[in-house]
């Protein structure tokens, strides 16, 4: 593969934006994006960017109509990207680092439109009965990152089972967002948003609602906690089939970032209550660990091998 020309100096600083917005932003993701190389950091911290810009007006206290207003802005934005639009002296650094990745790889800049419309849910209060239903909406803010992530990461040429890799990509984004909720159910419920399935909570006896502390009387809130963890692991089971397709670092950063959410998974599943009490993380220095292990591998190994079994 021919090597691309280094951005030029106005696209350099746009990506540096990005890469300062994704360090402070995104925790947990910074630590596996350290482990690529610096053309390929860049494009993801210029796709994580945009996208928290999206999450961010969803996020925000403005009124719905108003957060309709700029989702619809920033689509319009997008489609600029998307015909080539974006000139390297925009005033929007973000556009134009986004610009810049989305010519040098083939990212699927489609999926930044379904990430608008998972927000857009979020915007109208949607609530999900069926995990069909919650599927949909995790595959609109976090199946499609993993789709946009495989575009800059690319496979392993004439690895066995390419054809499936979105497929792998977008499954390990749905085990990242079920964990994401299972940890912010407190949080998301002080918002008024609600993602369990709602035939869900009924089944565990949490008619109204899955963040009382402690739960109602009769509610088994700690069965419907392990019920999604199992969920989440047959995802995370699946989607970690997309790690050998990688070349090794982008599998370690896949590895590092889905190994430190899968280590969340286990202390959530270790303590359900957990989640009512505040947000479950890992200390920094078990981060630092999981990161170091994904550059070897060895975390998302055992944990495909550990599910499996």
């Amino acid at each position: 593969m021919t090597k691309s020309p280094a951005p030029p100096a106005p696209v350099l600083a746009a990506y540096q934006y990005c890469e300062a917005v994704t360090g402070h932003q995104a925790k947990n993701f910074a630590y596996g994006i350290r482990l690529l190389t610096a053309p390929r950091r860049r494009a993801l911290s210029a796709l994580y960017a945009f996208s928290r810009r999206v999450d961010d007006i969803g996020d925000g206290a403005l009124p719905a109509a108003e957060k309709e207003e700029r989702l619809g802005a920033t689509r319009e934005l997008l489609q600029r990207v998307r015909t080539e639009q974006v000139a390297e002296d925009d005033t929007d650094p973000v556009a134009v680092a986004l610009a810049d990745t989305a010519r040098r790889y083939p990212v699927p800049l489609d999926a930044l439109d379904e990430l608008i419309d998972g927000v857009l849910m979020d915007v109208h209060g949607r609530h999900y009965e069926t995990w069909d239903e919650l599927r949909s909406y995790c595959r609109c803010v976090a199946g499609a990152v993993g789709r946009l992530s495989l575009g800059v990461f690319g496979t392993v040429p004439g690895v066995r089972g390419a054809d499936r890799a979105p497929e792998y990509a977008d499954t390990l984004g749905l085990a990242l967002q079920l964990t994401n909720i299972l940890r912010d159910i407190r949080e998301d419920a002080g918002h008024g948003r609600s993602y369990l399935p709602e035939e869900e909570l009924r089944k565990f006896g949490l008619t109204d609602g899955a963040h009382h502390d402690p739960p109602h009387h009769g509610a088994d809130f700690a069965g419907l906690v392990r019920f999604q963890v199992r969920r989440a692991r047959e995802l995370f089971a699946d989607g970690f089939r997309l790690l050998p397709m990688l070349d090794r670092r982008s599998g370690a950063c896949v590895a590092a970032m889905a190994g430190i959410y899968h280590r969340l998974l286990d202390r959530i599943a270790a303590d359900p209550h957990a989640v009512l009490r505040g947000r479950v993380a890992l200390p920094t220095a078990q981060k630092a660990l999981v990161a170091v292990r994904g550059l070897a591998g060895l975390d998302a190994r055992r944990a495909a091998l550990r599910e499996r079994a």
